[in-house]
């Protein structure tokens, strides 16, 4: 398995199992309805464990732009696999959002509500503040690519390496804590996206897919967990090499 796929099919399983919690909890008629926010913030941390035990050995487990930036800004990953690795974590985020949609397409049906539909796929504040959203994604993502610089000491080594050290499976059990986290203190503002391919990749497939009564995919709002996660990123990075 190549760089390329381990990011893909490990980033399609983190939006699988993420997003397929969201689903759990929110749409009609499910076992799971009401589990609330333990539930959810469990279980993307559990998402991030097997997605980051998937790839970690071929590609260091990114499964995240915001990861592939700031290790590239701290000069500890190369900016030439930067847009391959990104591609593949959007292909992957939109593979894992369309196989939630196929799971729980009964519940979608018998959920009538827009807002609940669209939760499923991509993260939208509690309180709509622009500059405070923003501010939100980018602390929480900061928080995030520093506790991955000093739990990996953010080595990455090559897939043609025979030894892979990095956000491989010995390192996905803290990086799952720190996400769990990260969702439990901040992710009640903004829903804590701290990825740009979790957020924008599933809100693209909810903007195709013909789900019923779905309402608008919110695009006004989606610049903030695209642009706030990469500046955390770059933040965190730039910090790092200073240190």
């Amino acid at each position: 398995m190549n760089a390329f796929t381990a990011e893909f099919l490990g980033t399609a399983v983190l939006i699988f199992l993420g997003d397929g919690v969201v689903a759990n909890v929110l749409l009609k008629n499910t076992h799971g309805n009401g589990g609330g926010i333990i539930a959810i913030t469990t279980a993307w941390a559990m998402a991030v464990f097997v997605g980051v035990v998937i790839a970690g050995p071929y590609s260091g487990a990114h499964l995240n732009p915001a990861v592939s930036v700031g290790l590239a800004v701290a000069g500890k990953f190369s900016w030439d696999l930067v847009p391959l690795y990104i591609a593949a974590q959007f292909l992957g985020a939109m593979t894992g959002a369309l196989l939630v949609w196929v799971c729980y397409k009964d519940h979608f049906d018998r959920t009538p509500d827009p807002a609940l539909q669209r939760a499923v796929f991509c993260t939208s504040p509690a309180i709509r503040n622009g500059w405070r959203n923003l501010f939100c994604e980018l602390s929480a993502t900061f928080i995030l690519l520093s506790a991955v610089f000093y739990i990996t000491d953010a080595k990455i080594l090559s897939p043609a390496e025979t030894s892979h050290i990095g956000l491989g499976s010995v390192g996905a059990i803290p990086v799952a804590f720190v996400v769990w986290g990260i969702g439990l203190s901040l992710g009640g503002t903004t829903g804590y996206a701290i990825n740009p391919a979790r957020d924008l990749g599933p809100r693209l497939v909810h903007q195709l897919l013909p789900i019923k009564g779905k309402g608008s995919s919110d695009w006004g709002y989606a610049p903030i967990p695209l642009l706030g996660p990469l500046a955390g990123a770059a933040l965190a990075a730039w910090l790092f090499r200073i240190i």
